[in-house]
């Protein structure tokens, strides 16, 4: 069942034809996405080994020296 409001001639008027063009494909989302998704995971590991390096060396000298 349709869900549009369009009643009588309003759907058959003179009005100019309507083309899209710029669509994306699904592939090109899924693409996309997971490039997000890989460079999110990137962000996460560098943030870890940082964080770790800046602890070792703040508490390394104390803890293990």
């Amino acid at each position: 069942m349709s869900q549009h409001n369009i009643t009588g001639s309003e759907a058959f008027g003179k009005k100019p034809m309507v083309m899209l063009r710029s669509v994306k494909s699904g592939a090109m989302r899924r693409k996309r996405t997971a490039r997000m998704w890989v460079a999110f995971a990137a962000g996460v590991v560098v943030a870890v080994i940082v964080g770790a390096l800046i602890t070792a060396a703040v508490a390394g000298p104390t803890t293990f020296g």
